[in-house]
């Protein structure tokens, strides 16, 4: 969620399949860069392998453009990338926040294959989407 000059971004820990739990340890938020982060819900295998394919990229880009990448340039490769998998896709749903070089917030979701959701307050994703929507628009208020 965006709150006034922040973000925040939360998940929970539990791995499972169904109603069997396996872990209660299994992390699906990442830090991409020191002011952009990357929520993976889905499959823990698609977590890991994108987890590693984003971290490789942003290294990359730094590397070639000598300069830390943004959390808007962070979500386009992102999606690009989910897009490139569009006909045996990722099966992850995946979050962005960060804050510009200007200390904006920004956060964005995307859908298996990488269409872009920007927002001004909120965004949910996992199986709990449905549920997580009425308690977020009830608690979220503008700058806070």
């Amino acid at each position: 969620m965006v709150g006034k000059g922040c973000v925040a971004i939360a998940s929970d820990k539990r791995l499972g399949q169904r109603a069997l739990t396996v872990d209660m340890d299994f992390q699906k938020v990442f830090p991409m860069t020191e002011r952009t982060y990357v929520g993976l819900p889905g499959l823990a295998t698609d977590v890991k392998t994108l987890h590693d394919r984003f971290r490789m990229r942003v290294n990359l880009y730094k590397h070639r453009e000598e300069r830390t990448i943004e959390p808007e340039t962070f979500a386009n490769m992102v999606s690009h990338t989910l897009y490139e998998r569009r006909f045996g896709p990722y099966f992850v749903e995946p979050v962005v926040a960060g804050l510009d070089k200007n200390d904006q917030p920004f956060i964005c979701g995307m859908d298996l294959i990488g269409c872009l959701n920007y927002a001004k307050d909120f965004i949910v994703s996992g199986t709990a989407d449905n549920n997580l929507f009425g308690m977020c628009e009830s608690l979220w208020e503008p700058d806070l």
